[in-house]
């Protein structure tokens, strides 16, 4: 059997994730303002016509209005819980980034779906939505810092130099959160790998183990090893895979001996979140429930009393009793949103610095209006059309995950 040693490469940081301190506060309220003044903020936005930088808050809500009033049924626009306040009011329906794909999967009447949200998302739509539909992703600059960490070609030696030592698939079976691109699921697909979601994720390490002695898991470190201790997978049977190391960092001894091997990736909006944040709001608040994303890091979400996905803590607190106290370690926008649709809760953020998904902020209400406006003269712009060969072997990995929850 061989094996295989690749010269480490520079060590890069997607630009995604130096930005994301961009949107950062003080002020728990996140005031959309003009677009001239938002691109003040340095970060890379997609450029759009210059009638559109200064338009107000109701120049935009009256153009938005009249556009989808004249789509009607071939219009559906899709809202990420993450997206502002500003942009979510004109959603047609509002989830998590798969809940979204789904929806938008069951719109067939709908010829044009906005979905306000990151790149990997508008893919994951078009992947599931038939070739009739056209996925339209408001601003091209909304990417995911998460699934720009693993690159299609870093990934693609990791499993070349995992199979080189391995030999045989079912040894180790890859699975990818679905924050990741179309390339990465399409990885997943073609090795008899899987998609998961941050709700299903330990179905699908059960999935997995069921026909595999390891398990691959990329982008999110955090995740996997959240969702690995829950399983009863001891810390010292998962490894780190670095793609900027050769065979990630790792002796083939240890590849061997593992049982989970973690993309070297991370949020880094949930990566804030820390145990002494924790420690903090039961101080202030003695009968606190704290709640947390499992793309915490693995000591915040020990900390914690209720861990799980955006959807669950959005149920988790919309059905809690009058009077509870929620501390919640997740993006922003939706804990604002959150207090806001439960006043009889006190609901906030545990970080006491306000810092929104940049990237996801980067959806700006102008935007959404540019895209429909082309629309209604006839133009799609910014139509996310993943290749035909890498959608069908991702759809694969995705259809397994469906068949999960059958």
């Amino acid at each position: 059997m061989t094996t295989s040693a690749r010269d480490p490469r520079p060590v890069t940081i997607p630009i995604t994730e130096l930005e994301q301190s961009a949107f950062c506060q003080t002020d728990s309220e996140l005031r959309t303002r003009t677009l001239e003044d938002e691109f003040k903020t340095g970060v890379e936005w997609q450029k759009v016509p210059i009638r559109y930088l200064k338009l107000k808050p109701d120049e935009i809500s009256e153009g938005i209005a009249e556009v989808k009033a004249e789509l009607g049924k071939d219009l559906t626009i899709l809202g990420h819980h993450y997206q502002r306040a500003d942009v979510v009011q004109y959603a047609d329906f509002r989830g998590d980034s798969f809940k979204l794909s789904q929806m938008a999967a069951a719109e067939r009447e709908a010829k044009y779906v906005a979905f306000c949200g990151v790149h990997f998302m508008a893919e994951t739509a078009d992947i599931l939505t038939s070739p009739e539909q056209e996925i339209i992703l408001p601003n091209l600059a909304a990417g995911c810092s998460m699934a720009d960490m693993a690159r299609s070609e870093d990934a693609e030696d990791a499993w070349g130099d995992l199979m080189g030592i391995l030999g045989e698939t079912d040894e180790i079976v890859p699975i990818t959160y679905m924050n990741s691109t179309a390339a990465i699921k399409a990885l997943c697909g073609r090795n008899g790998g899987i998609v998961c979601t941050s709700s299903n994720a330990d179905k699908a390490f059960d999935w997995a183990l069921a026909r595999g002695k390891r398990i691959l898991f990329l982008p999110d470190q955090h995740l996997g090893r959240n969702t690995a201790l829950a399983k009863g997978i001891k810390a010292d049977e998962m490894i780190i895979w670095s793609p900027f190391k050769p065979l990630g960092g790792n002796s083939p001894e240890a590849i061997r001996r593992s049982k989970v091997i973690l993309w070297e990736g991370h949020c880094s909006v949930h990566t804030r979140f820390t145990p002494q944040q924790i420690d903090d709001a039961r101080t202030k608040y003695p009968d606190v429930n704290v709640i947390v994303h499992p793309e915490c890091i693995q000591e915040t979400v020990a900390a914690a009393d209720i861990y799980g996905s955006t959807e669950k803590i959005v149920q988790e607190v919309t059905n809690a009793p009058a009077g509870s106290v929620w501390a919640i370690g997740t993006e922003i926008n939706l804990v604002n949103r959150l207090a806001k649709e439960n006043p009889d809760k006190t609901v906030f953020c545990l970080d006491p610095i306000v810092c929104p998904c940049a990237t996801m902020y980067r959806v700006h209400p102008a935007y959404l209006l540019w895209v429909l406006e082309g629309l209604r003269g006839g133009i799609t712009i910014n139509q996310i059309k993943v290749p035909e060969a890498t959608a069908d072997e991702a759809r694969l990995a995705l259809e397994r995950m469906l068949d999960l929850a059958r």
